[in-house]
């Protein structure tokens, strides 16, 4: 095991990403929203299924305070190919995302995106603080703390308890 990153954060609104645009995306503007943070690859096995349920998921409860937050990222068997656009572009046309698509990032490795290295140290996974394939998922809180983490196999129906939760919604 290496060292761990020092995340001095604690809370993903501190931090800024970009947009598939790359324009600045201030992370702070999700407060008050639970929040499924999730690596996305548009040629996966695990595409299909997973752009499916995330729509269905975000459709259904939008309205009480869910948001997606998508992130493109090659690293895997180079899965997501194109540009943040291209990503952006297949996951709104062929899955009718209408959550944000931003852009493409390493969540491993020494350019591992910020917001990453956050998530990853506050809910570590089987393989540590490595992401281990496209479709890892965090459930962050509406203060910005991350809840819980799931592994690609887990599809987003499956967590939808733990959603409802993370929104006070009646089960």
């Amino acid at each position: 095991m290496g060292a761990s990153e020092s995340v001095p954060q604690k809370s993903i609104h501190e931090f800024t990403v970009k947009d598939y645009k790359n324009q600045d995306v201030d992370l702070s503007m999700y407060k008050g929203k639970a929040l499924l943070v999730v690596n996305v690859a548009s040629k996966c096995g695990l595409t299909d299924s997973n752009y499916t349920q995330l729509t269905d998921l975000y459709n259904k409860y939008k309205d009480q305070g869910l948001e997606i937050l998508a992130f493109p990222c090659n690293q895997f068997l180079s899965q997501e190919p194109g540009t943040s656009q291209d990503a952006q572009e297949f996951a709104c046309t062929r899955y009718k995302a209408e959550y944000p698509i931003f852009q493409k990032v390493h969540v491993n490795g020494p350019r591992t995106e910020p917001v990453y290295k956050f998530l990853k140290t506050n809910k570590s996974g089987f393989l540590g603080n490595r992401i281990k394939w496209n479709f890892t998922k965090f459930l962050v809180d509406k203060d910005g703390h991350v809840l819980a983490r799931y592994g690609p196999s887990t599809t987003p129906l499956a967590i939808e308890a733990d959603i409802k939760k993370a929104l006070g919604v009646d089960m």
